[in-house]
């Protein structure tokens, strides 16, 4: 409540400041806080900051038992303290506004006259934010600034109120002392600058701005300034609240203007003191008690006050007024090009205070003066000009005729004095040729010269830091060499603080990289650290000395802290590789020794009288530590040992400071340990909650630590890798792994777990927490070492609830923000950066744990069972059943925040990284099997997550987003397992809230809950109440998302090059490519500027260094170019993804959803607008190429679906009226959806052939369409007649067909180009799927368009040709472990094909144009069946082995496949005996002159089984066991006879069930269904509808296979009879017998030659030989054959069959003359 009654107040319209917001709010608020003042707010205030104190609090909830662990305690304490502090804020922000009534007033007054001081002196934030309410209601200074405010829009009761004025007046005047006598004085000193400033208006209150000068001396009395700097800017909360540090300024700037008179009388007063501390001095008297230091407190108060300038204000520039005319451009100073005009009057006093304070200075103010003028130079300007005052001051003097050194305050002066004590300190040094000198040496510097020296220096390091042009004209100055005698005076003896400060000055002028290189070498020449050691010398000299045996007897290191800074400053710039070559080995090495074997590993064990000042030495080591590390990358060189020569011998060189680092934190090294310790030491203060002394210096040394174990567990991998390469004989150990060490302090493996711990303080140490975060992501890539740290982070109870509560806050906090990294120049921006990096490496930390096996980390932080199986978990909110809040709490109700609003969930706007991360996990949790169940049941049932997020798809994304966020596709990936999930569960309800969700397209009533009705609510009811409701459609969702996914993406210009050759850079470019952690290939931008940076400096020549601008200019547009890139990669794989999971979504929508969800009708109409939707997006002009495939697969699947809802609807009986055109989808939009199907075909050009495999596959679907269903083959009627089918009216297939085509030509040659091409050549399964749509076109292309193209164009003989290359191809797959079956598919494909260009005349001859005949004969695998004497056995053994063969070899196969076999060996049958009738009518009209083709042998083969019998074993006398007999004939007559009742009996079966469908039992129809659907279970999963009209179709096939089948047997009855009947005819009646005597007669050659008449072959030739005895015996084995049951069969068949046939009583004719036959008598 006090949080928002100050933001209240500061939102009121006032004189002070303004917010951001519209005038009526500001006017709400305004009226609303009057209100509350009126009521008594301020007494309030007041009371209850006096009444609420901490302890008072704690006593009352220490005897409720309210407060918990130590941080519970700190944060009720802060709560407390925080709520005192906003009610004085409140306070403070009314009177920065508007002022206070006359009684508020005096009650502040009141409360602050008793107020008191901390321990310190220091005012505590809640009194100062009083005080500073106070000064602003005595503040009139902003009647100065401008003249519009001042008719009384705030009109100032201290202005119109005489009572107010006279009020405040008596009682500041009161003389009763205040508790604090210096706040006193301020409020004096400040009323007394208010009544000054009224005495200058007309309306002056002269009775009381008369007394302004009393009151002024009254202050002084009381000591004002003094206070002012204890205090008031003692007080920590001083420096962050701009507005105070605002009015202090203009309290001390306005004493100095208004009051000069006082100044003047204050300067005189210190001139007089200063004569009488002299005079003291010189006769050793007393100093004088009446000594005021007024002056003093004024100078040291103005030079603290200006020297922190948090906000960047540079308000001290108020005292330099410019003289000159600063046309400076780093000077954007407030008078920049206004030099001309006259600085205000205020300024002008105030230069001139400081100019004249400095003039003729008393030795007592000199200290005092420099130390205000060090506060002065604070800032960039500033520092300039104070830098030009002390170079004025000195000129100014230089000629003055004494020879005095100028003004005791300038350059001048002080480099001359330090030239001096340089000079004569460095007499004192012990040396040979003292005796030379003629002056006694002088004993060191006295304690005031020591402050004179050290405030000097200060200044000196003040201005240089600011300012690069001071820097450089200082240190380049002939005479002064300021560097040169610093390092001097640091080899003299004088006291360490001293030389603290030289250091620091050193640092300073460090910061310039040409300084910091000649500082380096002078550094090592002057050997302040001893790193050469001379012959002779016994002892060691330099700072080493001095750190182990001055300062460590002092138990004080000012000297070692401002060593570590000076080389942390030079080591930022370079590192010189030769540093001290020549007199030892080149390097930083004995730098590097000394930091860490002398100053890092003994710190622990030093005393310190200052126990700060133990954390600030680790601070300033540490901080050296992490910057080498930090610039330090391993190279193949640092493993090679280097020798170098040194005063003639060979000694090794020394490695770069990063890799002597890496090495000792890659071994168990007292180092690495010390920084383990210092990590657990540092989260044991942390726990305790309580200040300690050095506290900042602990978290900034721990946060190096941390900083150290990242960088190496970043860079270990390449530094191993590169000593492994070198075989050089290093040990390291992986840093994962000694991490797992014991720990000597607590004797646990707890070193991770205290990294982990930095977590819980996330909100007072962010960057720590960022950093720990860091390192155990990287961790966790070690899957061995996750199962490990489960059971270390779940050891101890307490610290497990501890770093659970760590991760959670981290992820709970709010403050984070996603940022660049230039936001980081507001301190609150730059946490809120690292907060949200933080989150971002949780997050991550989960995603990369979830992946690797249980138990890991991620599981433990969200809450599942690590000791027992994962999906036993059972999750519940917070609290519930004692289950703590986890990760997963913390993920969701980031995500849930704004769902229940219009605008969605609020982290996909604020931070949409976090969320795509957040959605990630959640998607990780339900795709992964064990934590699946029990992650979408509390999804499901206690969130409604996936409801009442998917229904703010599309999300709308800060336009500022250049890569679209993958949140949505990680949403849609969810909700796709979701479906399928909830189906497979039968659990409708779910399914059927999520299906309409995604398809519908009436509005929903959404949101009504929430209050939030808004406009289109309104605008909906008044339109249902005037009937228009039935037009209102809103867009589906489905495609929706797909409108925000854009199709279309920039791509970057290619390179423009003028000195690096494009080829190389591309080469280079690829080189420094790599797979990153999203699978994501992108270029490494560092490594790249390196190398070309590395390649452009190799260059040699005068030309290059005068080319090297223009050269790094390139690398620059380079590398722009390759970041680009990397955007466009990461932008098209996120569109990928998104496109993947929409397209994964809707097939399982389509796919795995109950069908009935959806009825048919509104199914083809969701299907239509998918498929045209996405065919818009995917042919528009900049449509991404990259996206091409993905969208080609949804379209296949589309069209698969669309093609089968339309039969399916068919075969219900649905549809089919003329009107609508087809089914429940309109002719006009199947059309549509053909051209653009078709388009997209055109528009994949020469490329993307696999992608258009998926389009043809579509085509075929589209096709089957318009193809008409089966209709069962009754048997019944012999069709219509003729005159009827030609006079029906056209079907709706037809009409449809005829469309089609008309369409598929309207894209002429173009389309026929793409798919012949693609049928020729090309990718199998495209040229497969290009064959096929080839042969469905042809079959529906009446006018045979398709075929003269392809005939014309030469493809036909290119695939006729092609079957040469497929012989060879399909001879390997009859060896005995074939390789894939590819050859024989495409094989099929094109006989297929082939075949059907055949069945029409003009291909026909085509065909044999292009030599189809002798390229089949050419193909030699025909040959190579593995037995090539089965002609021998006869036809019918053949046809039965090949039957059987096919009943062995497919058991699993499909029904179809031996349904198939059937029909093709009948086929082959009746084209065989078709033949054998041709040859006979074609021979002779009678059967005396007809040919014979049979032997007379009427014995049947034996061996029905197949086995090898030869028929010579029968029948041994015969030479012409060769010809086959016609036995062989009557065989198949009978098993024909035999099939065909067969074949009728399962017809009319199958008959019966179609017509009786619905009274089938369900393990039938599931029997019927099998042959159709593949896999195991599959008929199981589809729905019953779906199934019975699979069993029809099934049912369908078989009836009309069947009578097919049974057409076949007929024809093969009817041939074989005639045949058989031919053949008795001539042997029986015609032909002569031969005996075996007359067989060398040459008149035996007639039967011969006649046999021979009209064969190709002569193979009848051995049939010259008819004995009696054959033809008897043939006689009665036909007679035995042919008997009563065989007859009777015969004419059974011609009565079911041939009536409806054409041929009636063909068969009838033919028994009976064969009966005849075989009863004549013998002639």
């Amino acid at each position: 409540m006090a949080n928002s009654l100050r933001t209240l107040i500061q939102s009121r319209q006032g004189k002070t400041f303004t917010l951001d917001l519209s005038g009526e709010l500001v006017a709400l608020t305004t009226r609303f806080t009057d209100e509350l003042m009126s009521q008594g707010l301020t007494k309030r205030i007041l009371t209850l900051v006096s009444e609420i104190s901490v302890t008072r609090e704690f006593e009352r909830l220490q005897k409720e038992r309210g407060l918990g662990n130590e941080k519970h305690r700190k944060e009720v304490a802060d709560l407390i303290k925080e709520c005192r502090q906003a009610l004085a804020d409140s306070l403070f922000s009314w009177t920065c506004q508007s002022p206070l009534s006359k009684d508020d007033t005096l009650a502040l007054i009141g409360h602050l006259e008793t107020v008191t001081a901390q321990a310190d002196g220091s005012l505590d934030s809640v009194s100062l934010a009083l005080v500073m309410a106070l000064l602003y209601c005595l503040d009139v200074s902003f009647i100065e600034q401008g003249t519009e405010d001042r008719d009384g829009k705030f009109a100032l009761p201290l202005l119109t109120e005489r009572q107010y004025v006279s009020a405040v007046h008596s009682r500041l005047m009161d003389s009763q002392p205040w508790k604090l006598p210096g706040l006193q004085a301020v409020c004096r000193l400040a009323w007394a600058l208010s009544l000054r400033v009224l005495s200058q208006l007309p309306q002056a209150l002269v009775e009381f701005t008369e007394a302004d000068e009393a009151l002024a001396d009254q202050a002084l009395l009381g000591d004002v300034f003094l206070f002012m700097k204890e205090g008031m800017l003692g007080c920590e909360s001083f420096s962050q609240e701009e507005f105070y540090i605002r009015r202090v300024h203009s309290l001390i700037t306005d004493f100095l203007a208004l009051m000069p008179m006082k100044v003047k009388q204050l300067r005189n007063r210190a001139d007089e003191d200063a004569r009488l501390v002299h005079m003291s001095l010189q006769m050793d008297s007393e100093l004088p008690s009446s000594l005021r230091k007024d002056l003093d407190h004024l100078m040291i108060l103005i030079g603290e006050f200006y020297s922190k300038d948090p906000f960047g204000l540079e308000l001290g520039l108020e005292f330099w007024c410019p003289t000159e005319s600063l046309q400076h451009t780093s000077l954007q100073g407030s008078y920049l090009g206004m030099a001309l005009q006259r600085p205000p009057h205020k300024q002008v006093v105030l230069s001139k205070f400081v100019r004249q304070m400095g003039d003729l200075l008393p030795s007592t103010l000199y200290i005092s003066y420099l130390r205000m003028l060090k506060g002065l130079a604070n800032g960039p300007q500033c520092a300039h000009y104070c830098f030009s005052l002390l170079k004025t001051n000195g000129a100014a003097h230089s000629d003055n005729i004494q020879g005095v050194s100028g003004s005791p305050v300038s350059w001048e002066h002080f480099f001359h004095s330090l030239m001096l004590y340089h000079e004569n300190l460095r007499r004192d040094l012990p040396n040979p040729d003292s005796a030379h000198y003629r002056h006694p040496p002088l004993r060191g510097i006295t304690q005031r010269e020591m402050e004179g020296l050290t405030s000097f220096l200060q200044l000196l390091t003040t201005i240089i830091t600011w300012s690069e042009n001071a820097r450089l004209a200082l240190c380049e100055h002939p005479q002064w060499t300021p560097v040169v005698v610093m390092l001097g005076l640091l080899q003299c003896s004088v006291p360490p603080v001293l030389k603290a400060e030289l250091l620091h000055c050193l640092a300073a002028f460090g910061k310039s990289p040409e300084i910091a290189a000649s500082l380096w070498q002078s550094l090592e020449y002057t050997q302040i650290l001893q790193t050469v050691r001379a012959p002779g010398q016994r002892q060691a000299a330099g700072i080493e000395v001095e750190l182990n045996e001055i300062e460590s007897s002092c138990e004080e290191y000012p000297l070692t802290r401002s060593f570590c800074h000076l080389i942390s400053t030079l080591v930022e710039g370079s590192l010189p590789v030769n540093l001290g070559a020549g007199l030892r080995v080149p390097g930083f090495q004995p730098y590097l020794n000394f930091l860490r074997d002398s100053v890092f590993l003994p710190f622990p064990t030093r005393a310190y009288r200052r126990p700060a000042e133990k954390w600030e030495v680790a601070d300033s080591v540490l901080e050296v530590f992490h910057k080498l590390l930090r610039d330090y990358e391993p190279q193949p060189s640092d493993f090679v040992q280097e020798i170098v020569e040194l005063q003639g011998e060979q000694v090794p060189a020394h490695k770069p400071p990063g890799h002597s680092i890496m090495f000792h934190l890659l071994n168990d090294s007292p180092m690495l340990a010390l920084c383990l310790s210092l990590l657990e030491e540092g989260v044991r203060q942390l726990d305790t909650y309580a200040p300690f002394p050095g506290k900042k210096h602990l978290e900034s040394a721990v946060l190096h630590c941390l900083c150290l174990l990242d960088l190496a567990l970043q860079k270990e991998a390449v530094f191993m890798d590169l000593l492994r390469e070198s075989q050089a004989s290093l040990l390291v150990s992986p840093l994962e792994q000694l991490l797992q060490g014991v720990s000597p302090q607590t004797r646990r493996a707890d070193h991770i777990v205290n990294i982990a711990r930095y977590l819980y303080h996330s909100s007072s140490n962010p960057e720590a927490a960022f950093q720990s975060a860091k390192i155990l992501r990287r961790i966790a890539n070690y899957p061995n070492i996750q199962i490990r740290l489960v059971g270390d982070f779940t050891h101890d109870q307490a610290v497990s609830h501890k770093l659970m509560a760590g991760f959670v806050e981290c992820l709970d906090n709010e403050d984070a923000e996603e940022g660049t990294e230039k936001d980081d120049i507001d301190s609150q921006k730059k946490v809120a950066r690292i907060r949200h990096e933080t989150q971002i490496h949780i997050l991550n930390l989960l995603i990369t744990s979830l992946e690797l096996k249980a138990p890991n980390l991620a599981l433990y932080l969200l809450g599942y069972e690590v000791k027992k199986p994962v999906s036993s978990t059972n999750l519940q909110d917070p609290g519930v059943l004692g289950c703590p809040r986890s990760c997963l709490h913390a993920i969701l109700s980031r995500l849930q925040r704004g769902t229940e609003k219009r605008s969605g969930p609020a982290l996909t706007q604020q931070a949409p990284h976090l969320a795509e991360l957040c959605y990630q996990v959640i998607y990780q949790l339900c795709a992964c099997p064990d934590t699946s169940g029990p992650t979408m049941r509390y999804l499901r049932t206690s969130q409604d997550f996936l409801f009442s997020h998917l229904q703010h798809l599309p999300f709308n994304l800060p336009s500022e987003l250049r890569i679209p966020a993958n949140f949505m596709s990680w949403l849609m990936k969810t909700a796709a397992i979701e479906l399928r999930v909830t189906s497979l569960n039968r659990q409708r309800s779910h399914t059927q809230r999520l299906v309409s969700l995604l398809l519908d397209d009436q509005p929903h009533a959404q949101h009504a809950a929430d209050g939030e009705s808004g406009m289109e609510d309104e605008t909906r009811s008044v339109s249902g109440f005037l009937h228009f409701d039935t037009v209102s459609k809103v867009r589906r969702k489905l495609l929706s998302v797909l409108d925000a996914i854009d199709f279309s993406q920039d791509m970057p210009e290619l390179l423009q090059l003028d000195f690096f050759e494009r080829t190389q850079i591309e080469q280079v470019i690829s080189n420094c490519e790599h797979v990153n952690e999203q699978g994501h290939t992108v270029c490494n931008v560092k490594l790249l500027h390196r190398v070309l940076v590395a390649e452009v400096n190799a260059l040699q020549g005068m030309a290059a260094i005068g080319q090297r601008p223009l050269l790094m200019e390139e690398v620059n547009s380079i590398l722009q170019q390759v970041v680009e890139r990397n955007r466009v990669r990461r932008s098209l794989s996120a569109k990928r993804h998104a496109l993947q999971s929409w397209r994964s979504l809707v097939e399982t929508l389509l796919t795995a959803c109950p069908a009935d969800l959806i009825p048919a009708d509104e199914r083809q109409l969701i299907i239509r607008d998918l498929l045209l939707d996405l065919h818009d997006k995917v042919l528009s002009e900049d449509a991404a190429g990259e996206l091409m495939p993905i969208v080609a697969g949804a379209v296949f699947t589309l069209t698969a679906h669309l093609s089968q809802s339309v039969l399916s609807e068919q075969q219900q009986g649905v549809g089919l009226e003329a009107s609508s055109g087809f089914a429940s989808i309109a002719n006009s939009a199947l059309h549509l959806i053909l051209r653009k199907l078709l388009d997209f075909i055109l528009s994949t050009g020469g490329g993307y052939q696999r992608l258009r495999a998926h389009l043809y596959g579509s085509l075929l679907y589209y096709l089957q369409i318009a193809q008409k269903p089966e209709e069962p083959d009754t048997l019944q009627t012999a069709g219509k007649a003729m005159w009827e089918r030609l006079t029906a009216p056209e079907d709706g297939f037809s009409k449809l067909q005829r469309e089609n085509l008309a369409i598929i030509e309207s894209y002429g040659k173009a389309l026929m180009e793409v798919v012949c091409r693609d049928a020729c050549d090309g990718h199998e399964i495209s040229r497969m799927l290009a064959m096929a749509v080839l042969d469905r076109i042809l079959s529906i292309d009446r006018q045979n368009q398709w075929l003269l193209y392809i005939c014309n164009s030469g493809y036909l003989r290119s695939l006729v040709e092609s079957l040469r290359q497929d012989d060879v191809a399909l001879q390997s797959l009859l060896t005995p472990q074939p390789p894939l079956l590819k050859p024989l598919y495409i094989f099929e494909s094109k006989m297929a094909l082939l075949t059907r260009v055949a069945k029409t005349g003009q291909g026909a001859v085509e065909l044999l144009r292009c030599g189809l005949v002798a390229q089949l004969m050419e193909c030699q695998v025909f040959d190579m069946v593995p037995d090539s004497d089965a002609h021998r056995y006869g036809l019918a053994m053949y046809r039965d082995r090949l039957l059987k063969q096919a009943e062995i070899s497919a058991p699993g196969d499909s029904a179809e496949r031996r349904e198939e076999m059937e029909v093709a060996m009948q086929q082959v049958c009746a084209n065989i005996m078709e033949y054998c009738q041709a040859l006979l009518l074609q021979s002779s009209a009678q059967a005396q002159f007809s040919i014979c083709l049979f032997s007379p042998s009427g014995s049947e083969p034996a061996g029905r089984d197949g086995a090898r019998t030869d028929l010579s074993s029968t029948v041994p006398s015969m030479a012409y066991s060769r010809v086959p007999s016609l036995g062989l004939v009557l065989y198949l007559l009978k098993n024909s006879a035999a099939d065909f009742f067969r074949f009728h009996q399962s017809h009319r079966q199958s008959l019966g069930k179609l017509q009786s469908l619905d009274q089938l039992p369900p393990e039938e129809l599931k029997e019927l269904c099998q042959g159709l659907v593949s896999g195991p279970g599959g008929v199981e999963k589809i729905s019953s509808v779906q199934r019975s009209l699979l069993a029809k179709r099934r049912l369908v096939q078989l009836i009309n296979n069947r009578a097919k089948l049974l057409a076949l047997c007929s024809y093969v009855i009817e041939t074989c009879l005639f045949v058989l009947w031919r053949h008795l005819e001539y042997y029986l009646l015609h032909c002569i017998p031969t005996d075996p005597k007359d067989s060398l007669l040459p008149g035996s050659t007639l039967y011969r030659s006649r046999l021979a008449d009209g064969r190709g072959t002569c193979r009848g030739l051995s049939l010259s030989r008819v004995s009696q005895q054959d033809l008897d015996l043939l006689k009665s084995d036909m007679a035995a054959g042919f008997g009563e049951a065989l007859q009777r069969k015969l004419l059974e068949v011609e009565g079911l069959y041939s009536q409806v046939r054409s041929r009636y009583t063909f068969i009838q004719a033919l028994v009976r003359r064969i009966r005849g036959l075989l009863r004549q008598p013998k002639s």
